[in-house]
């Protein structure tokens, strides 16, 4: 079966292609600059190589248009016809309390999704562009739908209530949803497969860090704390995000500072993070060289950084009285190694114990870096939110 799977950003549509009898990638790629006048799509050949083409996109479903017939094409295409394409899966941010697993859509789906909109403005609407651009261009094909937030459906009420006037939670469902619960459920599983341990019976702590970012608590396969909340803004601190602070100091500054709402809002998502703190970007990598070279503030951004990872890899070893692994993964999780080691060295009263020399030689694969010794395992696994979406697409359809 080929199944195709999209995420669809305001501007942007990312793609791959899978055929899931091998679970191989056919194809993968993404539109950018939708809208704008140097639209382009990036492709990725399977040598590796990167083609970019350049096409005016006033909107998705010319992009999508596009992609589909890039994957036709006789230069760059994969497969014959369109018609190989059996099923559509999409990544849809915000479920709400609505969506507790994956979902085959449809006119009442679309309709339901919309209401959670309001949760997540930004994402949602765009997410379902490419719903009905395919509805539109593939009339006959499935379509799933995998929500981010499903997989912290499991919480308990203690772990996602806010301690907000209850009304507030009946009136306008807020409360703690969590997100990157896709990633979160693919490489707490895949973990205990590459481990040998039973999924159901284990507890794992997932750290998914990136540019955004964000912890899990895993307890016999179920997630029952993550560290974001009713937006992706909760939490750690990230490459722009402010994660945890204060209301009192964000009331504080917008007061002295006569800041409308969405001056606030661009503040905490998009001016803070890594970037508010050193002044200099939101990459960890320029972060880096920019300690190398004795820049004072980068060095306290990532000192604020790991400390807050740490913190939340504590408090989840609290919620779960003890666990069995520590899964790294995300850009930064799987490819900062001095980041992981000191993690890891902040944590060795849990009994945690790595390996140095095989932790500075693995980016971006599946590995143990943990000694024999550990009381904790402590493995990368990269992350295939893709191949997750496709499996849950291929499950749904058949």
């Amino acid at each position: 079966m080929n199944i195709l799977v999209l995420n669809c950003g305001s501007s942007s549509i990312k793609y791959k292609l899978f055929e899931m009898n091998d679970k191989k990638v056919l194809a993968q790629g993404g539109v950018e600059k939708i809208g704008l006048s140097d639209s382009f799509l990036k492709i990725t050949l399977p040598n590796g190589d990167k083609v970019v083409l350049k096409k005016d996109m006033p909107e998705h479903t010319v992009g999508i248009e596009f992609i589909l017939d890039t994957l036709i094409s006789t230069e760059y295409g994969c497969i014959k016809s369109l018609t190989e394409i059996e099923a559509v899966g999409h990544r849809v941010v915000h479920g709400g309390e609505k969506f507790n697993t994956s979902v085959l859509i449809t006119p009442e789906i679309v309709e339901q999704v919309k209401i959670c909109a309001e949760l997540a403005p930004l994402h949602n609407p765009a997410n379902l562009k490419g719903v009905d651009a395919v509805a539109k261009i593939l009339p006959n094909v499935p379509q799933v739908a995998v929500f981010d937030t499903s997989f912290h459906q499991t919480m308990p009420d203690y772990a996602y209530m806010y301690a907000l006037p209850y009304e507030y939670y009946e009136k306008y469902g807020v409360r703690r949803y969590g997100f990157h619960g896709t990633s979160h459920r693919y490489v707490s599983r895949r973990a205990c497969d590459f481990l040998g341990l039973d999924y159901e019976n284990t507890k794992v702590i997932t750290a998914h860090i990136g540019n955004g970012g964000s912890i899990t608590a895993v307890n016999n396969g179920k997630s029952v704390d993550t560290s974001m909340g009713l937006t992706p803004l909760e939490g750690l601190m990230m490459g722009t995000r402010a994660g945890n602070v204060d209301a009192g100091a964000v009331l504080y500054v917008a007061n002295k500072e006569n800041l409308a709402n969405t001056a606030v809002s661009d503040m905490l998502n998009k001016e803070s993070g890594l970037l508010g703190i050193s002044g200099v970007s939101s990459d960890m990598r320029d972060i880096d060289n920019a300690i190398e070279q004795g820049n004072v503030r980068a060095a306290l951004a990532l000192k604020m950084y790991e400390y807050n990872v740490v913190k939340h890899i504590g408090a989840y070893a609290a919620a779960l009285n003890g666990f069995d692994v520590l899964v790294f993964t995300g850009g930064v999780g799987e490819n900062q190694t001095p980041f992981r080691e000191r993690i890891c060295k902040a944590l060795t009263y849990l009994g945690i114990e790595i390996n140095c020399d095989v932790n500075a030689k693995s980016r971006g694969e599946e590995i143990e870096i943990s000694t024999k010794n550990s009381k904790v395992r402590v493995v990368v696994i990269p992350t295939d939110e893709e191949l997750m979406i496709a499996s849950d697409t291929q499950s749904l359809v058949e």
